[in-house]
């Protein structure tokens, strides 16, 4: 069994969340790096006035504006890339949804920034989980989530953020954990 995979038993249902190690994040950090970088070469390359790009030459231009402008464009792009690849690096958002019938609480694992609070946890006993719910927003920005429903407290996120999961596999998830612990299914 794979440290992504899905585990479940008559007791225990444990479903791995995927967090930024995903294909277009890989994708953008990469694209946003090679652009800020090829931003800061151009704006060097002007203050230089040494070529220091094989795709043109901005050896040409005026620092100021043009050059000190790439520049800038460059050192934001770089510091974006950064944040990226850190995000990436430190797999936030991933983790794991819990449901025990042993011990009778479903626990909630997420991993955040570093720090005190870097991994945050929520145990809720399954009692008094009312229902599983599922809110969906088509359109141009669509959402497709799952939640708990839990007495005295608000709706918890069992999910991914980022990418819209498919209807139908929504659907199934959701469907899946109701009967597991036996509550109702909302929202669809």
């Amino acid at each position: 069994m794979t440290a992504k995979a899905e585990t479940q038993n008559r007791l225990v249902l444990r479903k791995e969340i995927i967090g930024s190690r995903r294909l277009s994040n890989y994708l953008l950090a990469v694209a946003t790096s090679i652009g800020g970088l090829g931003f800061f070469l151009a704006g060097l390359s002007s203050y230089l006035g040494i070529n220091l790009l094989f795709v043109s030459d901005p050896s040409q231009l005026v620092f100021i504006p043009q050059g000190i402008a790439l520049g800038f464009y460059g050192v934001a792009g770089l510091l974006v890339a950064t944040y990226l690849w850190l995000t990436i690096y430190w797999d936030i958002g991933a983790g794991y949804n819990e449901f025990s019938k042993e011990t009778g609480q479903a626990k909630i694992v997420r991993w955040g920034f570093p720090g005190k609070n870097r991994q945050v946890e929520l145990v809720c006993p399954l009692d008094e989980i009312q229902s599983v719910k599922a809110r969906i927003k088509e359109g141009l920005n669509p959402k497709h989530s799952l939640y708990l429903k839990v007495k005295k407290t608000r709706d918890i996120p069992l999910t991914r953020v980022g990418e819209p999961v498919p209807l139908t596999k929504l659907e199934n998830e959701g469907a899946e954990l109701a009967k597991f612990l036996g509550v109702p299914l909302e929202g669809f």
